[in-house]
């Protein structure tokens, strides 16, 4: 993620999340040796990104978030292998996230990617309150 790519992320999480992340956020964490974050572009636009913070041997996955035109095309599903592919490269033993109970569309494709549901962290979410159900990927 470049600081320009990151002003579109920062719009796209305006979008998609109710506390997103701002601009200097993304940018901060982006340029920091513990993150990961990537961008998707197709034909040209930005098409979706996701970002992972890297703790020792763990990765914790921030975020992932992917354009409404773009979605259900593998956008999702291209940032989450490319992700791992980074966590295999750092060294990582452990990679790790929480998505909203309501998303299943999302935790269908966490399990197709060989992630195993460990748990559920009770009203993690707000506006709306919402169960986080936490995802690990062991590598």
């Amino acid at each position: 993620m470049t600081n320009a790519s990151a002003s579109y992320a920062a719009e796209l999480e305006k979008l998609c999340f109710s506390a997103p992340w701002s601009y200097k956020m993304l940018c901060e964490a982006s340029q920091s040796e513990s993150g990961e974050f990537l961008c998707a572009f197709a034909d040209g636009e930005f098409a979706g990104y996701a970002g992972m913070l890297c703790v020792l041997d763990e990765g914790q996955i921030c975020n992932v978030a992917v354009c409404p035109p773009f979605r259900r095309m593998g956008v999702g599903e291209a940032l989450m292998t490319a992700q791992r592919a980074a966590g295999l490269a750092r060294g990582l033993s452990v990679m790790m996230l929480e998505v909203r109970a309501s998303n299943t569309a999302a935790q269908r494709l966490y399990e197709k990617l060989g992630w195993e549901k460990v748990g559920v962290r009770r009203n993690f979410y707000s506006a709306p309150r919402e169960d986080g159900v936490l995802y690990n990927l062991y590598l």
